[in-house]
């Protein structure tokens, strides 16, 4: 059975996420996101949404990146 990368489980309905080249297997989607997801550079939350970038920082939110002196991002409406 596929194993998943994060927790090790053994499991038989394990998915593949294919990112920046590289496959990455999972048991769950919990996983995958504690794996994969970008951690916001203010409140180090993982990211799930959109989030916010800016020169290759990652925030979940405008408040995060002006909190860190990032201005001029927004939200998507």
């Amino acid at each position: 059975m596929p194993v998943c990368d994060n927790c090790g489980n053994d499991y038989d309905k394990a998915f593949q996420v294919l990112k920046d080249g590289k496959t990455h297997t999972f048991d769950s989607f919990e996983c995958a996101i504690a794996r994969l997801a970008p951690v916001c550079e203010h409140c180090q939350v993982r990211i799930i949404g959109h989030g916010l970038e800016s020169n290759g920082k990652f925030f979940c939110c405008d408040h995060c990146a002006e909190e860190s002196g990032v201005k001029g991002l927004r939200d998507r409406l």
